[in-house]
C-alpha cells in the first residue's frame, strides 16, 4: 500500500509492508517548518500533534509491549526520545509491567549538570538531546547492568538518531544484550534497527512497530527559505518541579497524579506541555474513567505548517523562558466545555496568547 503527499518544496511517500491498524488511521501526512526535512509523520495516536483519546494512547502502549518477548533478561532500560516520544516511552515502560524496568529519557531541558551522555538528533529542529544520571544509586545500577535495551520513538526514517544514541549509550559502558527499537511508525525498511546493531555487535537487535515500511521524499523546484527556531537544549528563567520527577532522572513506577475534579459527560481536552506529558496523561485517563469525555494532546517546539493534517495552529512562547517559539495542532477551543492546561513550571510562566486562546484552568506541579 502506497501513501502520497504533496507539498510546498516536494512529495513525500511510504510504502506500508505491514500494519497492525489501517495505514490512514495511524498517521497522516504535514509539512514542517524545516530546510533539513521538510515533511513530518503526524501520529493519529500518539496524543501529540492531534488530540487523541487517552483509551486509544493506553492500547497503543499495550500493543507495542505485547510485541515483546516476556523473558527479555532485566535489569531493563527503557530510552524514550523526547520531546515527541517522551509520554510513549512511559507509556510503553509502564505496560511492561516489570519491577526491573528502568525508565530513563532523553530531554532538552537539564535539571542538573550530573549528566550521562550528550547526542544529536541531526534532522531536527533542536538537534541537542541529554539523558540525566539517574539520581538513585540504584537505579544507576540498573541502569549500567541493563541487559535489556528499549529505545522509543514515535517513527523512524533513516536510523541516524538511534545510532546516534546507541553511541553515546556505548561509550558510557553500557552493553546490554537484548535491544528493541520500538516506534509508532518505522518507515527506515530495516536501517533503524541495522544501525543500532553496527554499535552493538554482541547484542540480539529487533525492530517492533504498529506500521513498518519505507519512505521516499521527491524535492521540487521550489526552495524552503524559512529559517529554524534557536537550538537550546538548557536551563531556562524558569525552575522546573522535582518534587514530582516523571522520569528524566530515572523512574521505575508510576509517579504521584495530577488531581483535577471530574465533570461527567463534559468535552475536556487535557493538554501536556512539551516534555511534561506524563502526568497529565494519567490525569486524562482518571478523568475519561470517572465519566469525562477526555481527549489529550500537547504543546511543543516542532514548527509545523498549517495544512494536510494541521487544520488548527496557535503559537505561543515556551514556559520555560528559554525564548522558543511553542505551537499547539488541531485544537479548536470551542470543541471543549474544559480545556485542562498542565504545566511543571510557575503559573506565570505560560504565554498570555496561550491563556487567551484557550481560557484553560491551570495544573502546576511547581512547589
Amino acid at each position: 500500500m502506497k501513501l502520497t503527499a504533496d507539498m510546498t518544496t516536494g512529495s513525500a511517500a511510504v510504502e506500508v509492508f505491514d500494519s497492525l491498524l489501517p495505514p490512514e488511521d495511524l498517521f497522516g501526512f504535514a509539512e514542517r517548518r524545516n530546510p533539513k526535512r521538510a515533511f513530518i509523520f503526524v501520529s493519529k495516536v500518539l496524543g501529540r500533534y492531534v488530540p487523541v483519546c487517552p483509551l486509544v494512547m493506553r492500547q497503543t502502549y499495550t500493543d507495542l509491549a505485547a510485541q515483546m518477548p516476556a523473558d527479555l533478561p532485566g535489569p531493563v532500560l527503557v530510552v524514550g526520545m523526547a520531546e515527541t516520544a517522551i509520554g510513549m516511552g512511559a507509556g510503553v515502560h509502564d505496560a511492561l509491567g516489570r519491577n526491573d524496568a528502568l525508565y530513563l529519557p532523553t530531554t532538552r531541558h537539564p535539571l542538573k549538570d550530573d549528566m550521562l551522555a550528550h547526542f544529536k538528533e541531526e534532522h531536527s529542529h533542536a538537534t541537542h538531546q541529554l539523558i540525566h544520571m539517574p539520581a538513585d544509586p540504584a537505579h544507576r545500577d540498573m541502569l549500567m547492568n541493563a541487559q535489556t535495551l528499549i529505545l522509543v520513538d514515535d517513527e523512524a526514517t533513516t536510523g541516524r538518531t538511534l545510532y546516534n544514541l546507541a553511541t553515546a549509550l556505548h561509550a558510557q559502558d553500557i552493553s546490554p544484550q537484548n535491544i528493541i527499537c520500538t516506534f509508532l511508525t518505522d518507515w527506515s525498511a530495516g536501517k533503524a534497527a541495522a544501525a543500532v546493531a553496527r554499535v552493538f555487535p554482541q547484542a540480539r537487535v529487533r525492530s517492533i512497530a504498529l506500521a513498518k515500511g519505507s519512505y521516499s521524499w521527491t524535492p521540487s523546484n521550489n526552495v524552503a527559505t524559512h529559517s529554524l527556531p534557536a537550538d537550546i537544549a538548557e536551563r531556562g528563567s524558569y525552575d522546573l518541579a522535582t518534587n514530582m520527577d516523571w522520569g528524566r532522572l530515572g523512574i521505575t513506577k508510576n509517579v504521584r497524579m495530577l488531581n483535577a475534579k471530574a465533570r461527567p459527560a463534559r468535552r475536556t481536552l487535557v493538554l501536556g506541555t512539551s516534555e511534561f506529558v506524563w502526568q497529565p496523561f494519567l490525569l486524562a485517563e482518571d478523568l475519561a474513567r470517572q465519566g469525562e469525555q477526555v481527549k489529550f494532546a500537547a504543546v511543543g517546539r516542532s514548527p509545523i505548517f498549517k495544512g494536510l493534517m494541521i487544520t488548527d495552529l496557535i503559537r505561543c512562547r515556551d514556559n520555560y523562558g528559554l525564548g522558543v517559539p511553542n505551537y499547539l495542532y488541531n485544537v479548536d477551543p470551542a470543541a471543549y466545555d474544559r480545556i485542562i492546561l498542565c504545566v511543571e513550571t510557575p503559573p506565570d510562566s505560560i504565554d498570555p496568547v496561550l491563556i487567551d486562546a484557550l481560557k484553560p484552568e491551570v495544573l502546576s506541579i511547581h512547589a
